[in-house]
């Protein structure tokens, strides 16, 4: 994944059904990158679907970033509240038991560099307080995650009973 513009060129913005494609594309994208980086188990049996899209569309939480070519970069879901497959964690604890967001689903094209500090940047003017998880072999989140300040939590598991590791970040 390379790219040579600025982030701040980004403008993220809440996604519409007419958006639905773009997305697909992005995290078929995602997916494909994954699996470059030696990643062969997350987002498998075709998640995140056209189901999970449309769902977050609906409840207003599926967000689309836009470079200034007006190409559509980077999806993800941001969601603030309780997020259910948090309510359990292993082998650590959450640095708070304050309010927060939770960021998932994140993708990008890769056309980009600096996608998850954008979306980070972005859903941190919302809440100070965010939570994410990611899969032991996304190597490529995990640093960047660290990089941005998140500390490592602990594990959880996802509603499939897969396990991610959990990170949080408070301002």
């Amino acid at each position: 994944m390379t790219g040579s513009r600025n982030t701040a060129e980004i403008t993220i913005r809440e996604a519409g059904v007419e958006d639905v494609e773009a997305i697909l594309g992005i995290y078929e994208a995602a997916r494909s990158f994954m699996r470059s980086q030696g990643n062969m188990t997350q987002w498998v049996n075709g998640y995140p679907s056209r189901d999970h899209v449309l769902a977050d569309i609906e409840r207003g939480a599926c967000f689309i970033g836009i470079d200034a070519d007006g190409e559509v970069v980077m999806a993800f879901a941001f969601i603030i509240g309780d997020d259910p497959t948090y309510g359990v964690i292993e082998g650590g604890r959450w640095l708070n038991d304050e309010p927060y967001g939770t960021i998932h689903r994140l993708g990008s094209t890769g056309k980009r560099s600096g996608m998850l500090a954008r979306c980070v940047d972005f859903c941190s003017q919302r809440i100070s307080n965010l939570r994410l998880d990611t899969h032991a072999d996304n190597a490529t989140m995990l640093n960047a995650v660290e990089r941005l300040g998140f500390k490592r939590c602990g594990i959880i598991y996802c509603q499939d009973g897969t396990p991610r590791i959990a990170f949080q970040r408070s301002l």
